[in-house]
């Protein structure tokens, strides 16, 4: 990752209205596996489904997004209590551990549009959070290299197969994960323990 300072010291977004009652955020960071797995381990995140955003019905399944010939982005929706965790510290892991936004259409090895940096947004507020916060990030130039993260309005999540539901959690093995989404999460642990399920923690 390009980030110029340690993730302790990632700072949280200036703009983080007080929110309660359950909300919504759907975030593109790359293979949806590996995001799902960071997102699952959180207090306060009610449940966390992998999709499609982006693009038609038509094309939203994975074989069809995999070819990158489509407007989708492999997706996370990520439902949480705004009492326990808000936007803002959503926004933070999204930026400081889940994934790089400095990569334009691709993660490391995956390469294509459908793992393009997004924030899909389910409203006004929601889009004036994430796009503050990117203003923030680059006005304090927190990475060597511009953010490339999207912000744009969501218009519809289409569920992915049931297969790659839980995926990191039930495949713990597979090389993939552990080379890929393993790191990050342990990531998350070591740098933000105290934000973790009781079960993560015991994990």
């Amino acid at each position: 990752m390009a980030l110029k300072i340690d993730p302790w010291t990632f700072p949280a977004p200036e703009l983080d209205p007080p929110q309660q009652g359950r909300h919504s955020i759907v975030l593109g960071g790359g293979c949806f596996w590996c995001t799902e797995a960071v997102y699952s381990q959180l207090d306060g995140v009610l449940s966390v489904r992998p999709g499609y955003a982006g693009g038609t019905r038509e094309t939203a399944d994975y074989r069809t997004v995999c070819t990158g010939t489509t407007d989708h982005v492999e997706v996370i929706e990520v439902a949480y209590d705004a009492g326990t965790i808000s936007l803002g510290q959503i926004l933070k892991l999204f930026f400081s551990i889940a994934h790089d936004p400095t990569q334009k259409d691709r993660q490391g090895n995956d390469v294509g549009r459908q793992y393009r940096s997004a924030i899909f947004t389910a409203d006004e507020a929601q889009k004036q959070v994430a796009e503050a916060y990117i203003a923030q990030i680059e006005r304090d130039r927190l990475f060597d290299a511009p953010v490339t993260t999207e912000v744009v309005p969501l218009e519809a999540f289409f569920e992915a197969e049931a297969y790659h539901h839980d995926y990191a959690a039930r495949n713990p093995n597979q090389p993939y994960i552990r080379a890929v989404s393993t790191p990050k999460v342990e990531k998350l642990k070591a740098v933000h323990g105290d934000m973790l399920k009781a079960s993560a923690k015991a994990g």
